[in-house]
């Protein structure tokens, strides 16, 4: 028996379950540096932005609709230098925590990022307490490259960012394909 749980693009429709999801971990967690959650009409602008650049927004949704988690690759930089690496963003509804979910998608966001011609993907991980982001990128291929101290303020203190970094394809050294 599979997962309760497909993982597809994220539709229009899916946009305030996402919210909802980024919301809670906005006021309650470290993994965002945002303060305040953008309402569904920023989420959505959001979503339209990364999904026009030809880059993935997934939602792993339940069997009775219900956003579960989404993930997405996002430009890492603007700079045209950077074109062929993103950075990954995995939330994941507390009910959902620690049933796979998180797993399946950064595995489809990665193999899609492949297919877009992408060589390198980048997490920027809130807090290096984080250790439940930390095992997932490190499950799935991702190194730890770096830690940048006392980073941000959120939830009266100081908090850190834990860079990680997977290579994608082969390392040929060829010119980027886009």
């Amino acid at each position: 028996m599979g997962p309760a749980w497909v993982v597809r693009e994220a539709a229009d429709g899916d946009v305030a379950g996402v919210q909802a999801v980024y919301a809670h971990h906005v006021l309650h967690g470290l993994g965002s540096f945002e303060l305040e959650p953008p309402p569904v009409e920023e989420m959505a602008e959001r979503r339209r932005v990364i999904v026009e650049r030809g880059l993935p927004y997934l939602v792993a949704v339940g069997s009775e609709g219900e956003v579960l988690g989404f993930a997405y690759a996002a430009p890492y930089r603007v700079r045209p230098a950077y074109r062929s690496t993103v950075e990954d963003s995995v939330y994941v509804a507390p009910a959902a925590l620690r049933r796979g979910v998180g797993r399946a998608l950064l595995d489809e966001v990665v193999r899609r990022c492949v297919a877009a011609g992408a060589r390198q993907v980048v997490a920027v991980i809130g807090d290096s307490g984080n250790r439940g982001s930390v095992a997932l990128h490190a499950a799935a291929g991702f190194r730890e490259v770096g830690v940048l101290r006392a980073v941000g303020w959120k939830h009266g203190r100081w908090v850190d960012t834990v860079i990680m970094q997977r290579e994608l394809g082969v390392r040929d050294g060829a010119a980027p394909s886009r």
